[in-house]
């Protein structure tokens, strides 16, 4: 079985600058330490290195900027990559704080062979802006150690994997320090040379436990991988190096984290109309804004177009630090109407959902409507104002056949107006209409469809007390 590892030096570094020009001097420090864990390219130019004190970093880089390490924030960026990498392989393994595996055997067909397969993650490492130590070996343990020393090499072949892992020094492959220290002391500086001696001898001037190690790197003893397993959703934070006080600020973080939801959607071949963010302040509780889509979504652009314009009408309750994009909501793809098998033809759906979303969130979900029917035979009271229907979901089918119903006109008016000279042209009518005695507005009424003098065509009628009305007019 062939393992590839990924060692990603920088990762938390890399993660909080995503946003940045590069231009700043941007380094991670340990709390509690005064030290230097990792370094940026503009403070790498002023002299700044991984484990510096901090005062130094300062006296060489006055305008540096601090991140502080955090362990759950290196974390979260790892389970972000392992998100990406899991479109490319299905069996992957975390190491945090900054290491992914994953089984390669079964994907070099797949890619086209190992180099395909080793340029397609090198391409996704560049343009994610990450530095990348990528190696393979015949034991997930030797592919680790081999990338965590840049030692790694795109081959598959066995006689040179395993020349490679033999190489390995031996304070490089997670043995305890005393231990070390002793097979030091016995002239063993290479894992070769370790594995030279007896497992017997290995394991009576040392401990088991040291000789299962070197069983494992070597693949003669079992090295079970916890498997990741993809969320059922899709969470993005975004940390940023220092706070954001304008919403404006929050676009361009936004507008990439979109892009990768763009990407999650595709891959999943689902949708979503329900994206929730998060702003997270330093010295304020948690706010959040919620962007709701008219139909099922899965392009960044129409996402993004919506969030600009909530933004654009939301104030910041403090300055936010970081912000957190959420879906919940995973709606399953379906073919949309009005295209063919190739898509050569628009969905009249499409610029229908766009329309109403972007209306909804410029006005409110609540100022968009539809009208329905409503059971009822008065004119006035058969028609209703109602919320518009989740996509999906359509009408039941009356079996109305609508060439047998009177003619109704288009405009309705608010309240029937009196009509004080008749005309002279009745096109059609009478039909009556008497209702309401349930509610104690009762109607009776008899209606017809005439040209009044002026030309237009109304639809009138005459109630029992012998007055007549107009109610609407025809186009």
């Amino acid at each position: 079985m062939l393992w590839l590892y990924i060692h990603l030096p920088n990762l938390l570094l890399e993660h909080i600058s995503q946003d940045q020009a590069g231009k700043t001097p941007l380094i991670v420090s340990e709390p509690g330490h005064g030290l230097v864990y990792q370094a940026n390219r503009a403070a790498h130019e002023l002299g700044v290195r991984a484990g510096m004190r901090l005062k130094t970093a300062v006296n060489l880089a006055p305008e540096l900027v601090i991140a502080r390490m955090d362990s759950g924030r290196e974390q979260r960026a790892l389970a972000q990559q392992a998100r990406w990498l899991y479109r490319l392989a299905d069996y992957i393994s975390l190491y945090p704080p900054n290491g992914l595996l994953t089984e390669v055997s079964s994907l070099k067909r797949l890619y086209g062979g190992l180099p395909s397969l080793w340029q397609k993650l090198t391409e996704e490492l560049k343009s994610r802006q990450l530095t990348g130590q990528m190696a393979t070996a015949l034991t997930p343990s030797a592919a680790r150690y081999l990338a965590q020393i840049n030692r790694g090499q795109c081959t598959d072949c066995p006689e040179i994997l395993k020349g490679l892992m033999q190489t390995l020094p031996i304070e490089q492959v997670d043995l305890p320090e005393r231990t070390v220290k002793r097979l030091g002391k016995l002239g063993l500086l290479n894992l070769n040379d370790a594995l030279s001696l007896p497992a017997n001898e290995i394991a009576h001037r040392l401990e088991p436990e040291t000789l299962q190690r070197l069983q494992q790197i070597q693949g003669t003893r079992p090295d079970p991988q916890t498997p990741w397993q993809l969320p059922h959703h899709f969470r993005q934070r975004m940390d940023f190096v220092s706070d954001i006080e304008q919403m404006a600020g929050l676009l361009f973080p936004l507008q990439r984290a979109l892009g990768e939801l763009e990407s999650d959607l595709q891959w999943r071949q689902q949708d979503t109309d329900y994206l929730k963010l998060t702003f997270h302040h330093r010295d304020h509780a948690e706010t959040h804004l919620a962007i709701r889509t008219a139909g099922p979504e899965h392009q960044a652009a129409a996402f993004m177009a919506l969030a600009r314009i909530q933004l654009e009408q939301q104030q910041l309750a403090a300055p936010v630090m970081a912000m957190t994009l959420t879906v919940s909501r995973l709606i399953a793809r379906g073919q949309p109407a009005g295209t063919d098998l190739f898509g050569t033809e628009s969905d009249p759906d499409e610029a229908w959902q766009t329309l109403i979303s972007r209306l909804q969130a410029r006005l409110g979900e609540s100022a968009i409507n539809t009208m329905v029917s409503h059971p009822d035979h008065r004119p006035e009271k058969a028609w209703m104002q109602r919320a518009l229907a989740k996509p999906g979901k359509t009408a039941p089918n009356l079996d109305v056949r609508l060439s047998h119903l009177p003619q109704r006109p288009l405009w309705l008016l608010r309240a029937p107006q009196a009509v004080h000279h008749l005309p002279e042209a009745w096109l059609a009518g009478p039909e009556r209409i008497s209702g309401g005695w349930w509610d104690g507005e009762r109607v009776q009424r008899d209606y017809y469809i005439a040209q009044l003098n002026t030309g237009q065509l109304g639809w009138l009628f005459r109630d029992v007390s012998g007055g007549w009305y107009i109610h609407g007019w025809f186009g």
